[in-house]
């Protein structure tokens, strides 16, 4: 992901204002750039133009390397898969793969870009209408003050990990019947908390100086890391080479980021000052970073991320094999969700400056649109889904210790994984706009605990009679119920957004794809070949989603279907 998407020439420039035209606003102006008097946004200059063209051609680089992640993720999944099956050992495994999976969450994917990207483009917005901390870079004061603590602090959590791991395991999975395998995977990939915070610090501050495509190449990077060393060490390791994977790969990750950090952000002077001038200094130059912010993001991103906990807790006391099921199932029920964020991921460095420079109606275009379109994307996903999850766990997965039951199993798990995969874009989509502000929120937090209970509610209620199902299905109220919160409650306290409008297009997309998904259901058992079936799927299910979408007056469909016929008949 880059501002060009090649991620060439505007990277080996300085960090200045300059560096990001479209992203930094002029004074007076929002992200979008400057008025003419009288006029719309960016007729001055055509910084509105400029911006869109920015943001497509980042959008297109931000899916070639997600798309490219995400099949390596496959990958590294059929590897375990083919090794392990759905076994003890592979239980093992996935009840310490909790740790890089909730740092992630916590320190890449959202706390740390929630809590980073708003200060450091606070800083740029600064910087930009010429405002200094006493002659001082506020880019290089901010990272002076950040990054030292963040790595002391982190290596302190990873040591504590190490050492604590047994209590870990017995906390996250008690009905496992010997944890110690579980235990040494959890100490090899407790290295995560260290090197996903120095990731996620990475990637935020190149996210907010417009430069998005090291930020993407991060898990393209972790996921060879684990490949390799699985493929290399699993007959003298087991499943352990899979964890040490882990570690090796995390460490990938930061130097797929590190050339291009220390050419866009200015560091200073490398020293560790005293905790008190350093927190000093912290609140002087980044004010978007207190407790009072850090508190509200903290809690929401665990809460958020506590759903896995309770499905493994839920799961272990379960047949062998249980944990297995629910995560290929939602590894791959989720790709369509992380495809659609990448939108919102790419977008929210503007909704972050927009709010910074007090541009409110701006910011509620962009994530009036960004709802739309993401929505559309994670709706076609889980259409495919419901119509061809036993096609699709069959081709990826089922081969070596992974049988037909297994995938059988598993495709049932990731259909009701699917009903709430627009619950999750969600969650991730609103989430973004509440923290753009830089003031303290506790909403979202409420919100994701309330799905939590949730989530832990049903799981209780209806594992022990449903199994692995309940606990998918628990799993997609829980959230459904927090994203339903989130969306009511942003256009009354940050984005004056149109609930109403917004919840109709969703509406009419849900149609859309309940459509879609009945049809690639209906159809998918006519073709004996799983491979030549799912073909088919992929060509049937948007067929009908599109058709359907235009039927019900969608205006995400309407919109990207009148673009495709302009586009194509200029092509001509």
């Amino acid at each position: 992901m880059s501002e060009s998407g090649t991620g060439t020439e505007a990277e080996a420039r300085p960090a200045d204002a300059a560096a990001v035209p479209s992203l930094l606003p002029a004074p007076g102006s929002g992200p979008e750039g400057p008025r003419s008097p009288g006029g719309p946004p960016g007729t001055a200059s055509g910084e509105a133009p400029r911006l869109g063209a920015f943001l497509a051609r980042a959008a297109a680089g931000t899916a070639v390397l997600t798309v490219l992640a995400a099949v390596l993720g496959l990958v590294r999944d059929q590897a375990i898969a083919r090794y392990f099956g759905a076994s003890d050992a592979s239980d093992a495994f996935l009840i310490a793969w909790t740790v890089p999976e909730m740092a992630a969450t916590l320190l890449i994917e959202d706390g740390m870009a929630l809590l980073l990207v708003p200060a450091f483009s606070l800083a740029l917005t600064r910087r930009a209408s010429g405002e200094t901390e006493g002659g001082a870079d506020l880019v290089r004061e901010l990272v002076a003050a950040t990054l030292p603590r963040l790595f002391l602090l982190l290596s302190g959590g990873a040591a504590l990990l190490i050492a604590g791991a047994p209590w870990v395991v017995g906390v996250l999975a008690p009905g496992l019947a010997d944890p110690r395998l579980a235990v040494d995977c959890t100490r090899l990939t407790a290295v995560t908390v260290l090197t996903f915070g120095i990731t996620g610090y990475f990637s935020a501050a190149l996210r907010a100086h417009g430069s998005f495509l090291p930020p993407a190449g991060v898990y393209v990077a972790y996921n060879l890391g684990i490949i390799g060393m699985t493929l290399a060490l699993h007959a003298v390791w087991g499943v352990r080479a899979a964890a040490a994977g882990v570690a090796v790969g995390s460490a990938l990750m930061i130097l797929t980021q590190l050339p291009v950090f220390l050419r866009l952000v200015p560091l200073a002077r490398p020293r560790l000052p005293r905790f008190g001038r350093l927190g000093r200094r912290a609140a002087r130059t980044a004010p978007l970073l207190g407790f009072g912010v850090l508190a509200p993001v903290v809690l929401f991103v665990v809460s958020r991320q506590s759903q896995v906990l309770v499905e493994r807790f839920l799961a272990s006391t379960l047949s062998a094999g249980a944990i297995s099921h629910l995560n290929y199932a939602q590894k791959v029920a989720q790709m369509p969700m992380v495809l659609s964020l990448m939108i919102c991921t790419v977008t929210f460095p503007v909704v972050a400056q927009a709010m910074a420079a007090g541009e409110h109606e701006k910011a509620r275009r962009r994530v009036e649109r960004d709802l739309g379109l993401a929505g559309m994307v994670v709706l076609l996903g889980t259409a495919v889904v419901l119509g061809y999850a036993p096609q699709i766990i069959d081709v990826l997965f089922q081969r070596g210790a992974f049988d037909a039951a297994d995938t059988a199993s598993t495709a049932q798990v990731m259909r009701v994984y699917a009903l709430g995969l627009l619950g999750h874009c969600l969650v991730g989509a609103l989430s973004r706009p509440f923290f753009s502000s830089g003031r303290p929120t506790w909403f979202p937090a409420f919100a994701m605990g309330t799905g939590l209970l949730v989530t832990m509610g049903a799981g209780y209620a209806l594992t022990y009679r449903f199994g692995v199902d309940g606990i998918a299905t628990a799993n997609a109220i829980g959230i459904s119920a927090s994203a339903l919160l989130l969306l009511m409650g942003l256009g009354t306290r940050v984005v004056p957004i149109r609930t109403r409008d917004v919840a109709l297009s969703l509406g009419r997309l849900t149609g859309a794809a309940m459509a879609a998904g009945a049809a690639g259901w209906a159809c998918a058992p006519l073709v004996p070949d799983p491979v030549l079936s799912l073909a088919a799927g992929c060509l049937l299910v948007p067929a009908v989603f599109f058709l359907t979408g235009l039927a019900l007056r969608s205006p995400e469909v309407v919109s990207l279907l009148a673009l495709t016929r302009r586009r194509f008949l200029d092509g001509r």
